[in-house]
This record gives structure tokens, sequence and C-alpha cells, in this order.
């Protein structure tokens, strides 16, 4: 028996599908304790008991919308891999990038969503969680920060995380950060790409990486440090 999420995904133009987009957009907007199901119910058009039905109470809900946003990760992320596979790493970031900062620009919630999730003070732990530890793991293998099978490296994690903030960032901060370098949306996404790009491919792809001769750099500092 299929579960109410996957009814929505199968029947995208349903009640239920439209209900859960709209819950998707109001917990990015204002989280899971800012958000209530007659907010829900009234932007989407329905009544409070028919939200209950199809979803049950607002927590039940939250977990749709979170798993939803897991399926919607996973599957842009393995078209993303499908589409590098096979580039220089240079390549593969700029590519990635262009990819994922479209993806989460239409998809705001997203960004907002993850970003709630770790730096806002909550009441309670959510029930369930963006699957980020995995997505960061599947990353920092497709970028070749680390082996296809076996522990990926925390310094290997760390650097896909600064990818993936930075572009949340600049994401859930759309409107305060054009407002100060004032442009246009458009002129606004090719500046986050370009500004992304500048940052990342000399640090990833250059050779040797910028972040081994930092490493390098450290070690040397400390093992002169030391000597001293």
């Amino acid at each position: 028996m299929r579960t109410p999420l996957e009814k929505a995904r199968h029947s995208p133009d349903s009640t239920k599908a439209r209900t859960l987009r709209v819950a998707r957009e109001i917990f990015g907007q204002y989280g899971f304790h800012g958000t209530t199901t007659r907010m829900i119910a009234s932007e989407a058009g329905v009544d409070i008991s028919t939200l209950y039905y199809h979803w049950g109470d607002k927590t039940d809900l939250y977990e749709a919308v979170v798993l939803d946003i897991n399926e919607d990760l996973r599957q842009q992320l393995w078209r993303v891999e499908e589409l590098v596979r096979g580039r220089t790493l240079a390549e593969r970031l700029e590519m990635a990038i262009d990819q994922m900062t479209d993806y989460l620009l239409d998809h705001p919630e997203v960004s907002n969503l993850v970003l709630l999730r770790y730096f806002a003070k909550t009441r309670s732990e959510p029930i369930c969680d963006l699957r980020v530890p995995s997505f960061v793991s599947n990353i920092a293998r497709a970028m070749k920060l680390a082996e296809r099978k076996g522990p990926v490296s925390a310094e290997a994690r760390m650097q896909v995380l600064a990818i993936m903030n930075a572009i949340y960032n600049f994401i859930s901060g759309q409107e305060f950060f054009q407002s100060i370098v004032g442009v246009d949306r458009e002129r606004y996404v090719a500046l986050v790409k370009s500004t992304l790009k500048f940052i990342f491919v000399p640090a990833f792809a250059s050779d040797p990486p910028a972040a081994e001769l930092r490493r390098c750099a450290d070690r040397g500092t400390k093992s002169s440090t030391s000597s001293a």
C-alpha cells in the first residue's frame, strides 16, 4: 500500500499533491514551529479537516515534506552526477555549481529548511531530518575527493559543506544580498555562479589543490614551531 507521500508524487495534480507543495513553501518560510496547519490549509484553499484527512497532524505533514525534499535532492544529485561523469574536476565543479544553483533557486524552500534546521534554535528535535550526511558523502565521492567505496574523510566532508552552505546562503539570502549589490534577479544569479566558481574551482582543481597547499603549509608551520 502506497504512503500518502507516494500517492502525492504519483498524482501531481491531486489535492494531496497541492497541499504538499504549499506545505513545503510555508515550512520553508517559517520553519516547523512558526507554521500552523491552518496557515497551510488556508493557502492551499482547503478545509483544515481536508488537510488532516490527507496528511494527519502537523508533524506527519512536516515529515512528508522532509522526505519529499530528500527524494528531490537525491534525484537532482543523481542527474548532476550523470551530467558531469568523465569530466575534469574543474568542469565537474563548474557544472555542478550551475545545476545546483538553478535547482535551489527554483526550490528555495530546500535551502531555507536546511538552514532553519541547522542554524535556528528549536524547542525540540524534529521527527526526521534532511539526509545531509549521506548527501555530503555522495557529493565528495562524485567530486573524487574520496574513493567510491569506504569512509569519507572529515576533511572531504567539510570541503563539500563549504560549497553547499555557500549556495544555501546565497539562495536563502537572495532578497537581502541582491539589494546590497543592486542588481536584478538575472544578474544576481549570474553573479552567484561566477563568485562560487571564483572561490571553489581554484581551491579544488588547481595542481596541486590549494587545500593541499594549505595543509602542507600548516604542517610546516607546526613543524617549525615544534623545532623552535
